[in-house]
């Protein structure tokens, strides 16, 4: 969700009325939006996305407090151990406090993992990796709790879907991440499964069913957080380009949601109008890309009835 659409494209804004229950920020509530200079915040953008919901009778979800990226040029400038604690707590108390019994749920941590982990270890570099090691990961948790003890605390995650060594060394991973946390008792409640699919890509029945089993089993919830599916390998014409994009999603939800049915699927962004894809996925048809149920004139897709028939599936 984008506050400049909603400010600004009237039928974008009807649009997400019609047809969302939730909305999330895509960047209004990152780091590089609403803390850009060490002293300053500035929450006009999160305000306005907070307020539609709760002038809709939406629910709003948080992302992100603790991430390597998006963060404002000032946090290079972080020198010492004490003053990144410092600094990630203030952050995250600040923020979490002022949406505390607006947002129930945040996507605490975000992508902590590298991309081909060996194990729990590999952490993606940050300021907060550099300063705090591991530790960032419960400061962060513990200080999201402490600013609102209702809140949800997610761990959030991409990649853990699919077929290949590197996927199941990312499932392994992140796994071995979460143990760890719950044998310190440091509080999570869920983990959210990005769900980026790339409609070239196989999804990994099995490996993703066994490990949403031990997520199950540690009694934690599952939330699809950021689900499109990347077309730009796909054949040009639409109709049959929407098909399998719609097949690749009622793939994987279907796979998840017969072992732990999610409290929430997401996705990034509603429709083809305002996407990501198209910055780092451009096809090299010339054509637009098509990752997301409503298309750029906003008209339903193929891939918004699959994720309403497994939403009524699975309630």
């Amino acid at each position: 969700m984008r506050a400049g659409a909603l400010n600004d494209d009237a039928s974008y804004r009807q649009a997400v009325i019609d047809n969302c229950q939730i909305i999330v920020a895509e960047g209004e509530m990152k780091w590089s939006d609403i803390h850009p200079a060490r002293d300053t915040y500035s929450f006009e953008k999160a305000d306005t996305i907070a307020a539609f919901a709760r002038q809709n009778s939406l629910a709003v979800r948080g992302h992100t407090l603790a991430w390597y990226g998006g963060l404002p040029a000032w946090t290079d400038g972080i020198a010492t151990r004490r003053e990144a604690e410092r600094e990630l707590t203030r952050h995250i108390e600040t923020v979490a406090s002022r949406y505390r019994d607006v947002i129930p749920s945040w996507d605490v941590i975000n992508e902590p993992l590298v991309d081909a982990p060996s194990g729990a270890q590999n952490l993606r570099d940050s300021i907060w990796t550099r300063k705090l090691g591991a530790e960032y990961l419960p400061i962060a948790l513990r200080a999201t709790a402490a600013a609102d003890p209702k809140v949800r605390l997610v761990l959030n995650e991409y990649d853990i879907e699919f077929t290949g060594a590197r996927f199941a060394a990312k499932r392994r991973a992140l796994l071995e991440l979460i143990r760890s946390l719950r044998d310190r008792d440091v509080p999570l409640h869920a983990v959210g499964l990005q769900a980026h699919l790339f409609a070239d890509r196989t999804i990994d029945r099995d490996g993703l069913q066994a490990f949403l089993a031990e997520i199950a089993a540690m009694k934690l919830e599952v939330l699809v957080t950021e689900l499109d599916v990347i077309d730009f390998e796909l054949p040009g014409p639409i109709e049959t380009r929407d098909a399998m994009v719609a097949k690749v999603a009622k793939d994987f939800l279907e796979a998840v949601c017969e072992v732990t049915p999610p409290t929430a699927i997401v996705t990034w962004g509603l429709s083809d109008r305002y996407t990501w894809v198209p910055i780092y996925f451009t096809r090299h048809d010339g054509m637009p890309n098509r990752p997301l149920p409503l298309d750029a004139q906003l008209h339903r897709k193929p891939l918004f009835d699959v994720i309403d028939d497994i939403r009524r599936r699975f309630a």
